[in-house]
């Protein structure tokens, strides 16, 4: 059922009547004035050709001395017959200041008077000109000459004729071929508009003007509705839509008005490059100011060709924080369970301790298990500020208890340089990531499994050095370990945590390099600018 209502009618029949009106019109205007221009130029052009003949018959020689003579007309007819049949007037004649004609088309007329009445001007005032009266033979266009003799005194006159049936003959002979061709474009346009408005129509999807606007209203609703913010650009990189979220939820300070480049917002690496390839990239990570955000971009094809790209930005920053407790939740949780294990074989041997009545070796066991833990725990707490950092690393102290890895934290660490929130997820993630490889490391190994930890804040970097007593790395996997997807591991989804250490250090401003460890495996060294993370929160923004 159609959301939209009805209307009388509809965008396809208006086109086609509003183009073929418009069109009809022109082509009548034009073709009215065309007649009339055309008349009103042959008229004149007749005029004009009967003007010259009358001037060229006034000056013959021939015709001038037959005035002297006895019967002038004898003389005089045959010139203005030959010359007439010549010229296709339909009528020369000559005749003297009392107006007797000396030729006439038709002989026995001659030696009469001339009909007109229009010779007043040529015999009386010597003019040359053109006139429009009824003579014998009928309304005509008439040009008027004086005769004069070589003294200068006149004599005569020639009216050399068109008749103006002929004319309008003529003129209707054009006028109708005229009306002909505009009837055949009149009928070509009508086509033409029928299929300019269906090409319309189906370029618009089929919509209404009205169901038009409805759509962009709603689009605009929604688009500021969500959540997310949206930016959208041409081909050339300037800005064409935005929504609200767009400005506040980034905080760009109006660098994302339409008609602007993208440049001017610093975080368009992204655009530039979907715009340069035509492929899309989802999921890259992007900081603005303390702010995380998830950004798919995508370019826009219209026929094939590439017309702009849009891309959305989703705050990861909130979901970050709720994931860190739930985080938070599932170390506390993975801790309890190892501890859980790990006491309950304690507890087993220390009941079995007692059973054998061995009542100080369950004392001194029981001391020094507690020792032990305590030290770690007043170790952390003196030598690490960051209560996230110092989590992470008991966690994974008794993680490796549990695996049966022995597992130091040199004494000589210290780390008490407060961290920013980009720098805390980066360090947890860095350390969670690069442990979890050493403890694969260690265990596909029949060595001892150790791994030592140091760490320090001395200086300008923060340090960590990680070593494990596995296989190491070749120098040919060396180049290849940082690749998306690389893994020398079994089982699917691997191949990710050395890449997204990487993408983390690339924000952070830090470097990773790998040396080869004193345990005999590898040594991930590990270092973070201590400015990058505080001052160069606030001016950064670098999309990965």
């Amino acid at each position: 059922m159609n959301r939209f209502p009805s209307y009388p009618f509809s965008l396809l029949t208006k086109m086609i009547l509003l183009i073929c009106s418009l069109m009809i019109l022109m082509l009548i205007f034009l073709g009215v004035y065309s007649n009339s221009k055309y008349s009103e130029t042959l008229v004149e052009q007749i005029g004009i050709r009967a003007l010259n003949v009358a001037h060229s018959v006034s000056e013959i020689p021939e015709v001038k001395n037959a005035f002297y003579t006895d019967n002038p007309a004898e003389i005089i007819q045959p010139i203005a017959e030959a010359i007439r049949v010549r010229t296709d007037s339909e009528f020369i004649v000559v005749g003297n200041k009392n107006g007797e004609r000396y030729s006439h088309p038709l002989e026995d007329r001659i030696g009469q008077v001339m009909v007109g009445d229009d010779n007043e001007r040529a015999l009386l005032l010597g003019e040359s000109y053109i006139s429009e009266a009824t003579g014998s033979l009928g309304p005509s266009i008439r040009g008027k000459a004086p005769i004069f003799s070589n003294e200068g005194e006149i004599i005569g006159v020639v009216s050399v004729g068109f008749l103006i049936d002929d004319v309008e003959m003529t003129i209707g002979t054009y006028v109708t071929e005229v009306w002909y061709w505009i009837i055949i474009s009149i009928f070509i346009g009508i086509i033409g508009a029928i299929l300019i408005s269906l090409h319309v129509k189906k370029s618009i999807f089929g919509l209404e003007p009205d169901e038009i606007g409805h759509l962009y209203k709603e689009r605009e609703a929604i688009l500021q509705s969500i959540h997310e913010a949206i930016i959208a650009v041409d081909k050339e990189g300037y800005i064409t839509m935005n929504n609200h979220a767009a400005q506040q939820v980034l905080n760009v300070d109006g660098a994302l008005e339409t008609g602007k480049h993208i440049k001017d917002f610093s975080s368009h690496a992204h655009f530039m490059e979907v715009l340069k390839t035509g492929k899309s990239e989802f999921h890259q990570e992007l900081w603005v100011d303390e702010e995380q955000f998830i950004v798919n971009c995508v370019p826009i094809y219209y026929d094939d060709r590439l017309m702009g790209a849009v891309s959305t930005y989703r705050n990861r920053t909130e979901i970050h924080k709720l994931a860190e407790e739930l985080s938070k939740v599932k170390q506390y949780s993975e801790a309890l369970r190892v501890q859980t294990h790990e006491f309950s074989n304690k507890l087993n041997t220390i009941s079995g301790l007692l059973q054998l009545n061995q009542m100080q070796e369950a004392i001194d066991f029981i001391n020094k298990e507690s020792k032990k833990q305590q030290e770690w725990i007043h170790f952390l707490i003196h030598s690490v500020k960051d209560s996230y950092v110092s989590a992470v690393l008991l966690g994974k102290l008794n993680r490796s208890h549990e695996l049966g890895i022995q597992m130091n934290i040199n004494y000589n660490s210290e780390l008490k340089t407060p961290l920013s929130e980009k720098q805390r997820e980066g360090v947890v993630t860095i350390l969670g990531n690069l442990l979890e490889n050493a403890y694969d490391a260690v265990l596909e190994t029949k060595k001892d499994h150790k791994i030592s930890i140091f760490f320090t804040d001395i200086g300008n970097d923060i340090v960590f050095e990680i070593e494990d007593s596995g296989i190491g790395i070749s120098d040919e996997e060396v180049d290849k370990i940082f690749t998306k997807g690389y893994t020398t591991k079994k089982g699917s989804h691997r191949g990710i945590g050395l890449v997204l250490v990487q993408n983390i250090l690339n924000e952070l401003g830090g470097e990773l390099s790998l040396e080869t460890s004193e345990l005999g495996g590898a040594c991930f060294i590990l270092t973070i600018p201590k400015v990058k993370g505080l001052e160069g929160d606030h001016n950064e923004k670098q999309a990965i």
